[in-house]
């Protein structure tokens, strides 16, 4: 087992007029679970080609169990890949595909058997050795697959999108599998994926990349409850924050945030966790709120009117165990760019929100509804840099 580190990594592609990959500085701890996310073309996979020794590094070193590998060939770092594609050899049975690796590394017979057959038990698939990759399911071949990675014994384990070829109900079963398997063995491993409820619920810790720049690094709790920017704001989370422009206003002696038509009162342990926002008062700044922090208001009769807005039901999506009201405000769009787009009506900004509601909502497409907002969870963050306006004082 081994720690893992990128130190000012970067790789920059030719003819590309940015980096890949920029400077990238990541630490991962011995035994740890750690998921990079973000969307395609963030740099997530190159930096796992970069650590497998498949892609070449530009600049800066990387570290496995302490040693400098950067320049190391592929095949003699200490790590074994999971990729999307099973890549299993058709004409080979199961245990034959599992114990490939060891065969060619020189591995006794004996000694080869005994690993594949621990690692079977494992995955429960000690039944199914005899057969060949066109007799298994999806999720059994990705077994497979697993198998072949967890025979060598590896420092670390690296995951590119390993499910992103099964269906829904079979990938949540394999992401607790592979959850649970990577405690049992106690091995570093490192899993790519665009799937934020995979990071969410598999990662000891979740890096967010964009642009081939690294976000944050936390655990997934700490990534939403505290998102650092706004990109993560808003990519963090299904469906994403409502980010909208504003401003912080004082009133009657207490800060409220104003936007469009709206007004809510900021609450006051918000205020005290953030000084911040004092230094951003009357100017304009991205307030932030998570569809689960806002209700119907029929369902909180105690909420007052500095909690409230009121506006119209334009979708709704009942999901059984909760509804989704889509409606729209009268201000611009606070979301990162490319993130979501303003749209223009009659001369006016709006932006397009989501709320998470209770079932019991009764409210129709296209009625007016009013709704409760928990304000002691709203996030601001700096209109030119994006950072959040937290207690560090950004």
């Amino acid at each position: 087992m081994a720690e893992i580190r990128f130190d000012k990594t970067t790789r920059q592609f030719p003819r590309s007029d940015r980096a890949a990959v920029n400077a990238l500085e990541l630490e991962v701890a011995d035994r740890e679970f750690l998921v990079l996310v973000g969307p395609s073309g963030c740099g997530k996979t190159t930096s796992l080609r970069m650590l497998a020794g498949l892609e070449h590094v530009d600049a800066g070193t990387i570290y496995l169990g302490g040693e400098d590998v950067t320049d190391l060939p592929s095949r003699d770092r200490d790590i074994a890949m999971v990729f999307q594609s099973y890549a299993l050899y058709p004409h080979m049975t199961v245990a034959d595909n599992m114990g490939f690796a060891l065969k060619i590394a020189g591995v006794k017979k004996p000694d080869r058997d005994r690993r594949v057959a621990a690692a079977a038990a494992l995955l429960d698939l000690s039944d199914l050795l005899g057969r060949r990759p066109s007799a298994l399911s999806g999720g059994q071949r990705q077994r497979v697959a697993m198998g072949r990675a967890i025979v060598r014994e590896p420092q670390a384990f690296l995951m590119d999108e390993p499910l992103s070829n099964l269906d829904a109900q079979l990938r949540v079963q394999t992401r607790a599998e592979i959850h649970k398997l990577q405690r049992e063995l106690g091995v570093t491993t490192i899993y790519v994926t665009h799937d934020q409820i995979e990071a969410m619920t598999m990662g000891d810790r979740v890096a967010v990349m964009r642009d081939g720049d690294l976000q944050q690094v936390d655990t997934p709790e700490n990534v939403y409850t505290y998102p650092a920017n706004r990109f993560v704001a808003g990519f963090i989370g299904s469906p994403s924050m409502n980010l909208v422009q504003g401003k912080i206003v004082r009133s009657d002696g207490s800060l409220i945030a104003e936007f469009g038509q709206h007004s809510l009162a900021i609450d006051e342990s918000v205020v005290r966790s953030r000084p911040a926002l004092l230094s951003h008062k009357d100017r304009t700044v991205v307030i932030g709120v998570r569809p689960e922090d806002i209700e119907d208001a029929r369902f909180a009769p105690d909420a007052p009117a500095t909690r409230r807005i009121h506006t119209k039901c334009e979708i709704k999506e009942a999901l059984g165990s909760d509804v989704l009201i889509h409606f729209t405000v009268d201000a611009r769009s606070g979301a990162a760019p490319s993130d979501r787009e303003d749209h223009p009506i009659g001369g006016t900004t709006t932006t397009a929100c989501v709320a998470r509601l209770n079932p019991r909502t009764s409210v129709a497409e296209g009625e007016p509804i009013e709704l409760a907002v928990d304000t002691s969870r709203l996030h601001f963050f700096d209109i030119e840099t994006g950072l959040a306006l937290d207690g560090k004082g950004r």
